[in-house]
């Protein structure tokens, strides 16, 4: 779980991360971060967690509770010098056991589908594409909110794993 002395760093490693996407998001989504309220929110309700390297966050994982029985991967970085190392495999895997634990019945996220270090990653740790008729009104809204932010909807996927008890 993230320290509250965490949180100051995390923009930086959110801004890294980003740059590996140049290309496929625009730069202003590229220059975007978390804000601190969020940040803070986050890891007051135990909704952030941190990969450390020498007692430093290399890397981090922010949930959102979407709607009753679902939460949303809301960003997941690892700092590109830290990358390769399962750092992201072990981020996901601690919120996928922390949303069972917590008794949601499904985690969801976004990400591109044509990028290929994005949709392949979430799909070996055992998410799935989310037909569009399945997709919320909560996620359709975060959808949106990407498309109104200059992301391709074309290019996106929502992505749900199901909890297992």
């Amino acid at each position: 779980m993230a320290r509250p002395e965490d949180l100051p760093l995390l923009p930086a490693i959110e801004l890294a991360a980003a740059r590996l996407l140049a290309g496929s998001a625009p730069e202003s989504v590229l220059t975007e971060t978390t804000s601190e309220a969020d940040l803070e929110d986050a890891q007051s309700h135990g909704h952030l967690w941190v990969a450390l390297a020498d007692d430093r966050p290399v890397g981090f994982a922010h949930l959102e509770v979407l709607e009753p029985g679902v939460v949303h991967l809301k960003e997941i970085d690892v700092h590109p010098e830290h990358g390769r190392r399962g750092l992201g495999r072990r981020l996901v895997m601690a919120v996928c056991d922390w949303a069972t634990t917590a008794g949601y019945l499904s985690i969801t996220l976004t990400t591109f589908r044509d990028v290929p270090f994005n949709m392949p990653f979430y799909e070996r740790l055992g998410f799935e594409a989310i037909p569009p008729g399945e997709i919320s009104l909560a996620l359709r809204s975060i959808i949106d909110d990407e498309t109104r932010r200059g992301l391709d909807p074309i290019r996106r996927v929502g992505m749900r794993r199901r909890c297992e008890a």
